[in-house]
């Protein structure tokens, strides 16, 4: 989930105890091949700063003590702060890079560069037009629809309803917003395919007004929320599909008095919005693993280092499902989030 806070560059290193990449002075082995009876050299780049990944950052930490790996983790303000601190990552000498892209598209020359001079994969969010060797995550399409299905479940009867989404030049964003069209219009599998932005997209008993940008800025977000219930008073939903959304949106209709007339459903676990499922105010949210993303990119990207491929499956995705978190399922869910979010490096 991707959700910047102010614009600043976090490096967390991470090595079992041991100084790790970007921590120190001395030089740094050839890209891919540690020194003998050295730990791999890796790298977690997110695509934002986020409790998402402060949650990431934990399965990082118990995957560099696992798999005897060093780690730097990386958490960029923008794309071009992304691109810097990967150039800086290849100037610097690295053994493996675990990449959230923040545009999927116009990054692939620099993924390219990377790939050619150290082991790349991708998390969260995917290139597949890169030659990164493996994608980790959840499959944002098939998580797009269980959204829609939350949406359904909240809004039985249909109506006017509006998307709001930080970015759409993510793999992640672009293939989560056809799936919750997909689902809301009951059509087929279209997640290659991108329906157009500024128009309204009609179905049989969902009418999608907009969908709306606001550059991963809560604010804009909320904004975005009461221009559309301003514009739509008839409005009976509104779907975020970033981490900060739904705080975001439900302050919004709270402050219009709007509780009991739009129903609000997102993505992701931040605690605003697992209280809102336990008060009954959000139907559920669908929810990524964060803490997997990191301890599985660190467990893939040491073995590949090691000479070991079989960590790649055939269709080079090694899938983590979404899950979709409603009351029913909510305690166990938050106890495990709060375990792992307690863990000490």
């Amino acid at each position: 989930m991707l959700k910047s806070i102010g614009r600043f560059i976090v490096g967390v290193c991470v090595a079992a105890g041991l100084t790790a990449l970007g921590c120190d002075n001395g030089g740094a082995p050839a890209a891919g091949a540690p020194a003998a009876g050295g730990k791999p050299k890796l790298a977690y780049i997110t695509n934002g700063v986020a409790p998402f990944w402060t949650i990431a950052e934990k399965g990082v930490i118990d995957g560099a003590k696992e798999y005897d790996a060093e780690v730097s983790v990386v958490m960029p303000s923008d794309v071009n702060d992304q691109m810097h601190r990967v150039e800086d990552l290849l100037i610097r000498g690295v053994d493996g890079i675990a990449i959230s892209p923040i545009d999927a598209e116009n990054q692939v020359p620099l993924l390219n560069k990377a790939a050619a001079k150290t082991k790349l994969i991708t998390q969260d969010s995917d290139a597949p037009k890169s030659e990164r060797i493996v994608y980790i995550g959840i499959d944002n399409y098939v998580a797009g629809r269980m959204a829609g299905q939350l949406v359904k479940e909240a809004i039985p009867g249909g109506g006017k309803v509006a998307i709001l989404v930080g970015r759409l030049e993510g793999d992640n964003a672009r293939k989560r917003r056809q799936g919750v069209l997909d689902e809301l219009l009951d059509r087929p599998d279209s997640s290659a395919g991108s329906d157009p932005l500024n128009q309204e997209i009609k179905g049989a008993k969902y009418t999608i007004v907009a969908t709306l940008t606001d550059q991963i800025d809560a604010a804009k977000a909320k904004s975005n929320a009461e221009d559309m219930m301003s514009a739509h008073p008839d409005l009976v939903g509104l779907i975020g599909l970033n981490a900060y959304h739904t705080p975001a949106l439900l302050e919004a209709v709270k402050q219009a008095g709007k509780m009991s007339s739009i129903k609000v459903v997102g993505f992701d676990e931040q605690d605003a919005t697992l209280r809102a499922i336990q008060d009954g105010e959000v139907v559920g949210t669908v929810v990524q693993n964060p803490y997997m993303y990191g301890k599985e990119s660190v467990r893939v990207l040491a073995a590949l280092v090691r000479g070991d491929n079989s960590v790649v499956p055939q269709d080079k995705f090694i899938s983590l499902p979404a899950r979709q978190i409603r009351k029913s399922n909510l305690d166990e869910f938050w106890a495990d989030l709060k375990q792992k979010a307690a863990k000490q490096q």
